[in-house]
């Protein structure tokens, strides 16, 4: 087995979620995120439909994202089932995060919808795999408050 051939093995088979709680106080330099989106690209789909969107939140953007979450789970949350604690800590986690990337889905109508579900876990995934071989930890989660998001995020139906 070559040298490239094991590195690839390795990252595949020794990639982990990494949560808030384990992150170290490091930017992500604007390059690297870039990279990661351009590996991101190179999924197979079906028709080059390409049927991923991301949208990379850092900053200042990270505290607006933090706190529409944390809202959002105040909103939808009852009276009697609400924690102050899980609204900190929505917020939280976000700003100890060096970046935030939401993953969309823009179906193109052209193909059946499964195949561009399928594209997109594959461009997840590559995203995964080069952030591994870059050193870069990070989860995969998705907010209860999901389908409220999509104002914020600038989506379409």
């Amino acid at each position: 087995m070559t040298k490239v051939e094991e590195i690839i093995l390795n990252n595949i088979k020794y990639r982990r979620s990494i949560f808030p709680v384990s992150y170290i106080e490091k930017q992500i330099p604007n390059e690297i995120i870039l990279a990661l989106l351009e590996c991101a690209n190179y999924a197979p789909n079906h028709k080059l439909t390409q049927p991923w969107r991301f949208t990379v939140f850092k900053g200042k953007g990270l505290e607006k994202l933090g706190n529409k979450m944390a809202d959002l789970y105040k909103e939808k949350t009852s009276p009697e089932s609400f924690l102050q604690k899980k609204y900190e800590v929505t917020k939280d986690k976000i700003r100890r995060s060096a970046a935030v990337i939401a993953i969309h889905i823009k179906y193109s109508d052209s193909i059946p919808r499964w195949e561009e579900i399928a594209a997109v876990g594959g461009a997840v995934q590559n995203l995964w795999l080069a952030a591994k071989a870059k050193g870069i930890g990070g989860y995969w989660s998705t907010p209860n408050t999901i389908s409220e998001m999509g104002p914020f995020l600038n989506l379409g139906e």
